[in-house]
């Protein structure tokens, strides 16, 4: 029974400090201190290692020999290929899944466009994990649970490239317009034009990625 609350904690965990590093709050090249954040947390260095482990596979730390985990700093790089494996696999699952959907798939997809709208227009936080909701939403239907687990894992990854992206004013303005086309066509069981609005959406965000990525070096 102890190991069953262990490895639940180490979930509750990877949750936790997942959430503090695709928000920001954890910058990136420094290491993190975990005595200081065992304590905060009121749990013991253990599972506490175990989480960030889980999170270095992930690909959003990086751990150094003597001197602990990392966040991993955005790069040109990591953009370039978690964006090109989304473009492979997620227009046609959308469009898989806008034809498979059933109503309450629609629903869930329809309200959390309004929750990412309503949380763009507040400029509040969250606006990623709410951009991540809704891109899951449109693929989740598509009934392939492999393809949808990959895709799970580079929405993670791409979190904070969208939080980078919406970073130039009216940004967010545009993003907001794409999902709304994506998604009535989506409700409309388009897939073929599900799949062209999906690509040319991810397209462009790599393309304003690579220009701000490169001016920040």
């Amino acid at each position: 029974m102890s190991s069953i609350i262990v490895r639940n904690l180490a979930d509750q965990l990877v949750e936790l400090v997942r959430d503090r590093i695709l928000s920001g709050e954890v910058p990136p090249d420094l290491p993190i201190r975990q005595d200081a954040l065992a304590t905060e947390l009121g749990v013991s260095k253990i599972p506490l290692r175990e989480a960030l482990t889980r999170l270095e596979q992930e690909g959003l730390l990086r751990s150094q020999a003597n001197r602990g985990f990392f966040v991993r700093s955005l790069s040109t790089g990591e953009a370039e290929e978690v964006y090109a494996l989304r473009l492979k696999l997620e227009p046609e699952a959308a469009a898989r899944a806008s034809v498979c959907a059933n109503a309450d798939q629609q629903r869930i997809a329809t309200q959390t466009l309004e929750t990412l709208d309503r949380i763009t227009d507040a400029h509040g936080a969250g606006v990623g994990a709410s951009n991540r909701a809704f891109h899951l939403a449109l693929i989740q239907p598509c009934g392939q649970p492999i393809t949808f687990n990959i895709l799970e894992r580079l929405q993670v990854l791409s979190e904070r490239y969208v939080r980078k992206h919406l970073e130039p004013l009216g940004r967010d303005e545009r993003a907001n317009e794409e999902h709304r086309t994506l998604l009535e066509t989506w409700l409309a069981r388009d897939g073929e034009g599900v799949a062209t609005l999906m690509r040319a959406h991810i397209g462009q965000t790599l393309d304003d990625l690579r220009r701000q990525l490169g001016t920040d070096r």
